[in-house]
């Protein structure tokens, strides 16, 4: 489903970013991209998601590069950034409209997945508020919702659980579940081990832009904790 071949980054000055990653994520993954701060994981998924340019290696989305054909990319695709930036001066049903028209969304399914998240998000009594009044954690709900509408095959998410309550956690993991099982795929970072420990069918541990560990987790962390693994890895 995403595949990510000698991947590197490089910004002004010339230091890289990301060097030389591969990754497979493959449909039914949900795949956990974990590092310290400025390890390279949003430099990554940005680039996956055909947000930022890349000079080396190719991240192929279905078999497609994203360089030689991103709209094909992107349709299948959903991208949820760590600090979503919304339209503020729509309402949230306005919102959800304006993105379900980008992926050609008919109006009853639209109608149909708004209900049925927006319900399980609790968000459901907000939709017709002004999005400059929603607290953080609703505005990554709003965008949450927005980007589920077209039944994405590959969903890419940074820090997904950042701002969110525990239910509405509790409630994003069991949609996470659902679509993997479903086919989709699942390709997200975070800082929260615990929840890659027991989400997670496969891991891959960054530092300083280079790959250190990739693969099931049960694989990757042994008799050890996620946790403990990860900050001999980082350590060394």
């Amino acid at each position: 489903m995403l595949s990510i071949k000698n991947f590197s980054k490089s910004y002004k000055g010339g230091k890289k970013a990301v060097d030389n990653l591969s990754i497979e994520v493959k449909a039914g993954d949900i795949y956990g991209f974990i590092g310290h701060n400025g390890a390279g994981k949003t430099t990554t998924l940005r680039s996956a998601a055909g947000v930022l340019d890349f000079e080396e290696g190719d991240i192929l989305i279905k078999g497609i590069s994203i360089k030689k054909d991103p709209v094909a990319c992107k349709k299948v695709t959903a991208y949820i950034p760590d600090n979503p930036d919304l339209y503020e001066h729509l309402t949230g049903v306005q919102y959800i409209n304006f993105i379900s028209d980008i992926y050609s969304v008919t109006k009853t399914e639209r109608k149909k997945l708004t209900e049925k998240y927006a319900d399980a998000f609790e968000l459901t009594p907000n939709l017709g508020d002004l999005i400059s009044s929603y607290s953080h954690g609703m505005k990554q709900k709003l965008a949450i919702i927005s980007e589920l509408l077209h039944n994405p095959e590959l969903l890419i998410l940074d820090e997904p659980f950042v701002g969110l309550d525990p239910k509405a956690s509790h409630t994003l993991k069991n949609i996470m579940g659902e679509m993997c099982r479903e086919g989709s795929a699942i390709f997200f970072s975070t800082h929260v081990l615990e929840v890659a420990e027991k989400l997670c069918n496969k891991i891959a541990i960054i530092k300083a832009g280079a790959l250190v560990a990739s693969g099931d987790t049960d694989l990757v962390k042994g008799n050890q904790s996620l946790e403990d693994v990860f900050l001999e890895l980082i350590e060394e």
